[in-house]
């Protein structure tokens, strides 16, 4: 049950926030109001004329902006900037600002370019009606880039409304995509179009076979030349039916890709920041989950383009996944989604990859830092199933240990010991038929997917 006390606080912090919306006196008008007299007073008693002297131009001041009072409402208004914008992009923030009439001064808040937050206070002329600022987003993720706090001040600064919290203007910046060179997919094994070679029979330009005719067949597909050939070495119109060939060819198929990304864990170079969370940063700049973003990112707008079919896994949380699709339009999805993924990013104990979020057929590519067993046990079931999988490490490298050996004696074998699991676990997962690549610049992708192939992979009929 809430008491007195509770009541008379919040009346308290009511009447707070009303008088901030309204104009009021501040505290050196009360003093001028109130020294101002009693000086001129004191002065005229004792028959002190400095006293006098001292007095008067705080009484004089008070009562002008008292008699000059400011009127109406004053309001700042942002103009639309986009909800969503892309990394290192750039754009003007216009700002309309009504100060009303009386006025002389404005304080608001204006961000500043490439910078997280809502910016530094500014003192404007109250003829001011319209600023702009740059605005520049550097890193992705969720930043509160702007909030318009603000004051206005009439006369002498002795009467002012505010000051007034802006609302929050939260923008979603999209990681940046970086084009890769196209790698060998396996097909997916359902499709019959699309830009990869299937093994299932089709009407592509690649020759798959030359085989003897077949009840069912199309005439088209007959090969004359082979059957002229063959029918040569006959004698009997029998044997010149039976010696025609067709020229069968690969089917085109679409390619699945599932990106699983392991959003447990976000480490950098330096071991001693492990245990510290980012700072003005959802994710740590050049850390672990920074590279594996990125890295979704490209190979998701790499294989989009070539019109195959793209899905997302958050190993950390499945229900944030994106179902495989295609288009522009998926692309803009996953990238909202990474954000989204990077923002709820944190430990959780075990990962989790389902197999029916993994279509068949398709290429599921784990980016993680591989710094515990869970997660290698994942990408190993993941195999097992008969997918091709690919193993992007994203640990940073070097790691490094910042602190002084004599705080911190401990700090060079804590690091060896680090790096020596986690080759372990790289070594295991090769062992174990899973490709594994260092993610640099992408350019090793296609090599290491041309020398891989599914265990135990289901053949379609």
């Amino acid at each position: 049950m809430t008491g007195p006390p509770a009541r008379l606080r919040a009346w308290l912090d009511a009447r707070s926030a009303e008088a901030t919306r309204s104009w009021r006196g501040t505290d050196a008008l009360r003093r001028s109001m109130l020294l101002g007299p009693a000086l001129v007073v004191a002065g005229l008693l004792a028959h002190h004329s400095e006293l006098v002297l001292f007095g008067a131009p705080l009484l004089v001041s008070g009562m002008l902006a008292i008699a000059a009072r400011p009127h109406g409402q004053p309001a700042v208004t942002l103009r639309p900037v986009p909800r969503s914008v892309e990394s290192g992009q750039r754009a003007r923030l216009l700002v309309d600002i009504d100060p009303g009439t009386g006025a002389e001064l404005t304080a608001i808040r204006l961000p500043r370019p490439g910078r997280p937050g809502p910016g530094r206070v500014h003192l404007l002329p109250a003829e001011a009606r319209t600023i702009g600022t740059a605005l520049r987003w550097d890193a992705w993720g969720e930043t509160v880039d702007t909030r318009p706090d603000h004051l206005v001040a009439g006369a002498d600064g002795l009467l002012i409304h505010g000051p007034v919290l802006g609302r929050e203007g939260l923008r979603t910046v999209l990681p940046p995509v970086r084009p890769l060179p196209p790698g060998p997919l396996p097909p997916r094994i359902a499709g019959l179009v699309g830009a990869h070679r299937s093994p299932r029979p089709g009407d592509s330009t690649e020759l798959r076979d030359i085989r003897p005719f077949q009840p069912g067949d199309r005439l088209r597909r007959v090969d004359w030349r082979v059957s002229l050939r063959v029918g040569a070495r006959t004698d009997t119109g029998e044997g010149l039916l039976t010696s025609l060939h067709i020229r069968e060819r690969h089917a085109e198929a679409d390619a699945s890709v599932l990106l699983a990304v392991d959003t447990r864990i976000d480490v950098g170079h330096d071991l001693g920041e492990w245990s510290e969370a980012a700072q003005g940063a959802s994710v740590r700049v050049g850390g672990s989950l920074d590279t594996a973003v990125t890295a979704a990112v490209s190979l998701a707008a790499t294989y989009l383009r070539a019109g195959d079919r793209v899905g997302l896994v958050d190993l950390g949380r499945p229900q944030l996944s994106v179902p495989v699709g295609t288009g522009r339009r998926q692309l803009l999805r996953l990238r909202q989604q990474l954000v989204i993924c990077a923002r709820s990013a944190g430990w959780s104990s075990r990962p989790v990859l389902r197999p029916e979020q993994v279509p068949p057929g398709a290429l599921v590519v784990v980016l993680s830092p591989f710094l515990d067993d869970a997660v290698l046990r994942t990408t190993v079931h993941a195999a097992r199933r008969g997918s091709l999988v690919l193993a992007v490490d994203v640990l940073p490298s070097p790691l490094r240990v910042e602190v002084d050996r004599r705080d911190n004696p401990w700090g060079e074998s804590v690091r060896q010991i680090i790096v020596a699991e986690h080759d372990l676990r790289l070594a295991a997962l090769r062992a174990r038929g899973v490709a594994v690549l260092g993610w640099g610049d992408g350019t090793g992708l296609a090599g290491v997917l041309r020398r891989s192939r599914p265990r135990n992979r289901p053949v379609a009929r």
